[in-house]
């Protein structure tokens, strides 16, 4: 038999969970099955404004919800709920009696009708004004980011267009082209370089590569361009244009070095053209005859930026018609899909494979050949800059 003692238990505990309901860190509701609201707790109608009795057995959860979440609640949230018996943390903005909206999640349950009982939602209602703000600004430093991110992709581009010249000169007698693709996604400004102009007596060819990338790659970039340009005013050697080269950087006491070729094509009265280059510490040149045969072009030199005194030479091959001579940066040879480089093997394939095309055709050929490679994300700066001798 339930003593007085039990009794008072009883209701102290029932009174005890009626005030964790009533004053319950989220609002708390029960509709019927068709929405119309049978009960809320404290916290719900502090969240909303309204009294208990303008809600009971007068709104439905549709009436509380701002004019899109009531049709997405009656689309999707109420048929979802029907058909699996709850829904979790559906966001929604709820309208406020004076017409405020307060944005919220929603979670619900619903309990199948009994004899003794009508069918049953409960509904449990977050507040979630600092999730919002936070998802919002969250929302707002990512569009941040890409704008920069846009930006910086822009601006690398700008510049390394500066660096790569928009098209060859025509040089008589001589068919050129050049190629050039950035590394990764392009977002970011390279050290590689080539240029091609007039000289006194013929052309002169730059092609070179910058250590690291970004704006410091950049002035070394643009300061290796123009000394280029204006060396041979002094001694037009190529070796010595290199070796000014070299001076230029130690005196400005940059921490980047670089590989470079510098080339000159002279065509005399007999129309026939010979090439001299020389070589700062960067790969040798790739000739292709005629017939198909490939040999390299140019003796090793030392990298550039870094020894007050380097080890150059010049060396001069004729050129026949018929034949093409490749100048690329390490991009080529250094490319790499996993543990495994391009190499000059598979560089040697590309262009035997497309000896027959123009110079556009063997560029754009053996730069695709190494994109491909890298599963088209190549881990470096490609450029690539051809001569052929039309027969």
């Amino acid at each position: 038999m339930a003593t007085r003692d039990d009794a008072q238990v009883t209701r102290g505990a029932v009174e005890e969970l009626e005030e964790l309901y009533e004053d319950a860190p989220c609002g708390y509701l029960t509709t019927r099955g068709d929405g119309t609201i049978t009960r809320v707790n404290r916290t719900l109608l502090a969240l909303t404004g309204y009294r208990r009795d303008e809600l009971v057995g007068r709104y439905r959860i549709h009436d509380l919800l701002a004019v899109g979440d009531r049709i997405f609640y009656e689309t999707h949230f109420a048929p979802l709920l029907a058909l699996q018996a709850v829904v979790r943390e559906v966001a929604v903005d709820l309208r406020r009696v004076d017409g405020r909206r307060v944005p919220v999640l929603l979670n619900a349950v619903m309990r199948e009708r009994t004899p003794t009982r009508p069918e049953q939602i409960w509904i449990g209602v977050v507040a979630a004004s600092d999730r919002r703000d936070y998802e919002r600004e969250l929302l707002r430093a990512r569009q941040r980011a890409e704008r920069s991110q846009r930006q910086a992709t822009d601006l690398a581009r700008t510049l390394q267009r500066s660096f790569i010249p928009p098209a060859l000169p025509r040089v008589p007698g001589m068919d050129v082209a050049g190629t050039y693709r950035p590394a990764g996604q392009g977002d970011e400004v390279g050290g590689d370089f080539y240029d091609m102009y007039e000289i006194v007596d013929g052309w002169a060819l730059t092609l070179g590569d910058v250590c690291g990338k970004g704006v410091a790659a950049a002035v070394v970039t643009s300061l290796a361009r123009y000394t280029l340009r204006a060396a041979p005013l002094r001694d037009s050697r190529p070796s010595a244009v290199l070796a000014a080269l070299n001076e230029v950087l130690l005196g400005e006491q940059t921490d980047r070095f670089l590989t470079a070729v510098y080339a000159q094509v002279h065509r005399d009265a007999h129309d026939r053209f010979r090439l001299t280059l020389s070589l700062g510490g960067h790969p040798p040149a790739v000739r292709i005859s005629r017939e198909g045969q490939l040999g390299l072009v140019g003796r090793p030199g030392t990298v550039l930026g870094i020894l007050e005194t380097v080890d150059l030479h010049d060396v001069a091959v004729d050129l026949a018609p018929g034949d093409t001579v490749v100048f690329y940066t390490d991009g080529v040879i250094e490319g790499r899909a996993g543990d495994e480089l391009f190499g000059e093997e598979r560089m040697e394939q590309a262009l035997s494979a497309c000896r027959d095309a123009d110079a556009a055709g063997i560029a754009r050929h053996l730069t695709d050949e190494v994109v491909a490679f890298q599963s088209g994300l190549p881990c470096d700066d490609i450029a690539v800059v051809v001569l052929k001798i039309p027969e």
